[in-house]
């Protein structure tokens, strides 16, 4: 039995993340890891939600850390 929880991903932000986004975060990873910091700028620069952002990560398999906010 895995001890990783599988998050519930919210329709209303899945259905906005293209190809090219999940790519890009991926591109941005470290060992599958981005940092907060490096998502929100993200987000801003591509004008996309920060919801939207956090949905392509985790359709890309990328996990964020250093999370102040709780934006993701």
């Amino acid at each position: 039995m895995s001890d990783k929880v599988s998050k519930e991903l919210d329709p209303r932000w899945t259905a906005q993340v293209t190809d090219e986004m999940k790519t890009a975060i991926h591109a941005k990873a470290t060992d599958s890891k981005v940092t907060c910091a490096v998502l929100r700028k993200y987000a801003e620069d591509t004008g996309v939600p920060y919801k939207v952002a956090g949905a392509a990560a985790d359709m890309a398999g990328v996990r964020v850390h250093n999370c102040d906010l709780g934006c993701f």
